[in-house]
């Protein structure tokens, strides 16, 4: 530094008067306990996003394939999900049933599928064209019913020779 600079910060400091040794920082002073200072609102998020589902997503996929997977599943799994790459290894047919009755039935075979260690099951609900007006009913049950389910990692509508739109392919935690 110059010595102009040095005189400029001496005449900025002249009037400062040291702190009292109580108001100092010092090392030896008890450190405040760590606290998550998002938890709170993290996990008030995390129960809202559980508890939610998108109607309009619900909706958009009357007609469009159905997709979803959990974070755990990645890309490369879910693309073979998708390409139809995974041997099915049980299948269910659902379509033609109301909702009351296809539930235990889907629930059932879900916990059956698992318990024989399946990973890859079919599960058949039908497009919805005997609802009428009010559009794919069962279709849109299912795809409610699957995401709530643990052992449910993913889920994709199969590929046109499986049954398109009308079936889906349900990859299952099989561990």
């Amino acid at each position: 530094m110059s010595e102009d600079d040095i005189n400029l910060f001496r005449d900025a400091v002249s009037g400062a008067k040291p702190l009292k040794a109580a108001n100092r920082a010092s090392s030896e002073s008890p450190k405040p306990k760590p606290r998550a200072r998002f938890s709170r609102a993290d996990e008030a998020d995390a129960l809202r996003e559980s508890l939610e589902f998108d109607i309009d997503e619900l909706e958009s996929n009357n007609v469009d394939s159905m997709r979803f997977h959990r974070p755990s599943v990645g890309k490369r799994t879910f693309r073979k999900l998708a390409r139809g790459r995974f041997a099915v290894q049980a299948e269910i047919d659902l379509h033609g049933m109301t909702v009351a009755e296809a539930k235990p039935r889907l629930a059932d075979f879900i916990e059956y599928s698992v318990s024989q260690r399946h990973l890859c099951v079919r599960v058949v609900h039908g497009k919805g064209l005997g609802s009428g007006d009010r559009g794919p009913v069962l279709k849109r049950a299912v795809n409610r019913w699957l995401r709530k389910w643990k052992t449910v990692l993913a889920f994709v509508s199969t590929r046109q020779v499986d049954g398109g739109t009308g079936a889906i392919y349900v990859l299952l935690d099989d561990s």
